[in-house]
C-alpha cells in the first residue's frame, strides 16, 4: 500500500511517499522538502510532483498521512486543508498524527518537546506507568511533572527550558521529524483501517490561537437580556 505524508508544522515542511510494509512499518520511498513557510503556495504542487516522479496517481494511493500539530497554527491548517482536500477529490482516506510522537518515535523514546515559544514548549511526557500526556507547559508547569529518563528535542530552546527546570533528565538531541517520519508513526492504524473522519479532523494545537488570547472579549447578544 502507498502512502503520502504532509509534514507542515515546523519551520520547514515536507511532502513524502512510502509504502506499508507490515503492521507496525512503512518505508519511504521519496521525499521533497519545502522551503520556508511557502506550504500554501507549493504543497499540493510538491505532492503531484512527487507522484508522477514515481509514476504513481493519488488514486492508488492507500491513505494520506497529515501531522496535525503541535506547531504554528498557519502551518497546521494549510497541512490539513491539502490533506482534506485531496482525500475528497480522491477518495483516499486519512490518518493523522502528532508531531510530538514523530519527534519521539524517530528518536527511539516516549518523550519528546518542542519549541512553543513564549518560554514554552509542547510536550509529551509518559509518566512511571508509561501512561503517555501531552500538553503545553512554561518553566512553572514543569515543576510539577515528574518525567521520565530521556526526552527527544530537536531545537535549542526547548532543550534550555528543559535543563532548567529537570536538569536530572537526559535529553537527546536529534533533527527534527519530517513526512517520512510520520508515516512510520501511522502504520499501525493504516494497517488496521483506523482512518479520521474528515468531517471531524482537526488541529491538535494544545495552545489557543493569538486571536483567541488577545482578541477583544465576545460581545454578548443583546436579544437574550
Amino acid at each position: 500500500m502507498y502512502l503520502l505524508g504532509i509534514d507542515t508544522c515546523g519551520p520547514s515542511g515536507s511532502v513524502a511517499l512510502g509504502r506499508l510494509t507490515g503492521m507496525h512499518s512503512a518505508e519511504t520511498i521519496a521525499q521533497k522538502e519545502l522551503e520556508g513557510r511557502s506550504y500554501s503556495a507549493t504543497l499540493v504542487a510538491a505532492a503531484g510532483e512527487l507522484l508522477e516522479r514515481q509514476r504513481i496517481r493519488l488514486v492508488d494511493v492507500g491513505c494520506i498521512v497529515v501531522v496535525r500539530g503541535p506547531g504554528s497554527f498557519t502551518g497546521v491548517r494549510v497541512g490539513l486543508s491539502a490533506a482534506k482536500g485531496l482525500a475528497d477529490g480522491s477518495g483516499v482516506p486519512v490518518v493523522a498524527v502528532s508531531r510530538l510522537e514523530a519527534l519521539a518515535r524517530k528518536a527511539g523514546v516516549l518523550s519528546s518537546a518542542l519549541d512553543a515559544h513564549r518560554h514554552e514548549v509542547f510536550l509529551r511526557v509518559a509518566d512511571c506507568d508509561l501512561k503517555i500526556t501531552e500538553l503545553l507547559a512554561g518553566a512553572a508547569d514543569l515543576t510539577r511533572i515528574s518525567p521520565c529518563s530521556r526526552i527527544a528535542v530537536c531545537d535549542e530552546a526547548a532543550a534550555d527550558l528543559l535543563r532548567a527546570a529537570w536538569p536530572q533528565v537526559g535529553l537527546l538531541r536529534i533533527e527534527g521529524p519530517n513526512a517520512g517520519d510520520s508515516l512510520l508513526v501511522a502504520a499501525p492504524e493504516v494497517a488496521s483501517g483506523e482512518f479520521a473522519d474528515l468531517a471531524l479532523l482537526d488541529g491538535h494545537y494544545l495552545r489557543r490561537s493569538d486571536a483567541e488570547i488577545f482578541g477583544p472579549p465576545a460581545v454578548a447578544d443583546l436579544s437574550s437580556r
